[in-house]
């Protein structure tokens, strides 16, 4: 076996990584103390369990009122240690726990998660949940900015553009739920009652957000297949009527498909006219119990015709595709508008990672892959996946140089390249957020609406 080699490992650990894909949700929100049920339902220790650890602790016998009350904020620390030790015992080995042991060692100084430690972990917490512990977490990782596909709203305006900025979310428009269409109310003050109206509010966001944008994000694929058939305006008009004066189930699974159809297709040319790439989620769907795995095995072969038709839109394939990510270096070796992204994957599948790193350099350009997105909510495991990715990355590399695929000399140039160099040539306004938020100033996104429609 070939472990890391030392020179590689020092090459890699000193290069900054460009996060193409987190959901952090503000600071501020972390720092204000003021819970929400729906992006921070405790802010203590607990809080870092929360997104995939806790489906691990599930696969491994936690019943799920269990893991509810352990998010409880008013539950003691004691007591939620009690209710995850024995599942924690059991899991501490995946990739999702791998990369929370980093954090807790590398942000806390504790190496496991113990009764002893319990204290320590908790008052280390509270002591780093600070203005300004994003940036230092970001600097401790050598992370050197993070793409955030915000979990709080369609655009966010960030206070800190440029260490975290945003892509534009397309989900809300071309899913189309009665959900959608409430939290585009709340932020804009208009409910369509037409498709042109909803275009309207589309073409809205994107002369709005579109500059500032680093790209457009959707992850419909946690509700559908992949494949976008071309649809005509007048058949999704009368489709969208039927859709908005009913409930969310009218309109049956084939009739829904094309209103999404040509929702995605209108979102991806707008993208495309202002040369935002457009990020997809590909394969594995987090969560349990409910991934239905034949779609998610088509998922290469189902953007074959998307690909074709928008040649001139850059497309970021997220996620590797897993566990299908063959198909993923096969799409990347024909398409001349995809790339790879590896977020997420690292902690997923840390060995599958490896060797998918070490395929996709022997058979695909160099410049066609980003190889870090943590995929979190919460900012402090980012630093623990990046510690499982710079490791993952070291191995890759270290047998590529050791089987004699690429040169010795030749490896620092290509780690550059592919944990940051890709990124901020690939996403255009990742180096011009600082123009396009001169002050960091947020936006009133319905007062903005309704000057948009009076002009």
């Amino acid at each position: 076996m070939i472990y890391p080699d030392q020179e590689i490992m020092e090459w890699v650990q000193q290069t900054p990584f460009v996060d193409t894909h987190e959901h952090l949700v503000e600071e501020s929100m972390r720092t204000s103390g003021v819970l929400h049920s729906d992006f921070l339902p405790c802010n203590d220790w607990a809080y870092l369990f929360r997104d995939y650890v806790t489906d691990d602790l599930v696969l491994a016998g936690m019943p799920v009122f269990e893991l509810q009350k352990f998010f409880m904020p008013d539950l003691s620390g004691e007591a939620k240690y009690r209710l995850v030790a024995p599942y924690w015992a059991r899991v501490r080995h995946t990739g999702y726990a791998q990369a929370l042991r980093h954090t807790l060692r590398g942000l806390y100084g504790e190496d496991d998660l113990t009764a002893e430690s319990l204290p320590r972990i908790a008052e280390r917490y509270d002591e780093t949940v600070r203005p300004g512990f994003y940036a230092a977490i970001m600097r401790r990782a050598n992370v050197e900015t993070c793409q955030v596909n915000s979990v709080e709203r369609i655009f966010m305006e960030s206070k800190h553009p440029t260490l975290l900025p945003q892509d534009l979310s397309i989900l809300e428009f071309c899913r189309c739920s009665a959900a959608d269409l409430d939290r585009v109310e709340t932020e804009t003050g208009n409910r369509p009652t037409s498709l042109q109206e909803w275009l309207d509010i589309i073409d809205f966001y994107f002369t709005t957000y579109g500059r500032k944008a680093v790209a457009a994000k959707c992850q419909i694929a946690y509700s559908r297949a992949l494949d976008f058939a071309v649809v005509t305006k007048a058949h999704a008009s009368r489709l969208f009527l039927h859709h908005i004066g009913q409930s969310r189930h009218a309109l049956g699974p084939d009739d829904l498909k094309a209103l999404q159809d040509f929702l995605f297709r209108y979102c991806v040319r707008k993208a495309g006219e202002r040369d935002l790439p457009v990020k997809l989620h590909t394969g594995h769907l987090a969560g349990r119990g409910k991934m239905q795995l034949a779609r998610v095995r088509d998922n290469a072969a189902d953007l074959c015709r998307l690909l074709q038709d928008f040649p001139d839109t850059r497309f970021a394939l997220m996620h590797i595709g897993y566990p299908y990510q063959e198909e993923f270096i096969a799409l990347a070796k024909h398409y001349p508008n995809v790339a790879i992204d590896m977020s997420w994957s690292w902690i997923v599948n840390p060995s599958a990672s490896v060797r998918f790193l070490k395929d996709f350099l022997l058979s695909i350009p160099a410049e066609k892959i980003f190889t870090f997105g943590g995929d979190y909510t919460a900012v402090e495991p980012v630093y623990g996946h990046a510690c499982v990715a710079r490791r993952g990355i070291a191995q890759a590399m270290s047998e590529l140089v050791g089987e004699g695929w690429i040169a010795r000399e030749e490896a620092p140039e290509v780690i550059e390249r592919i944990m940051r160099g890709n990124a901020l040539r690939f996403f255009p306004n990742q180096q011009r957020t600082d123009a396009a938020y001169p002050h960091g100033a947020e936006m009133d996104t319905r007062s903005s609406y309704q000057k948009t429609r009076r002009e």
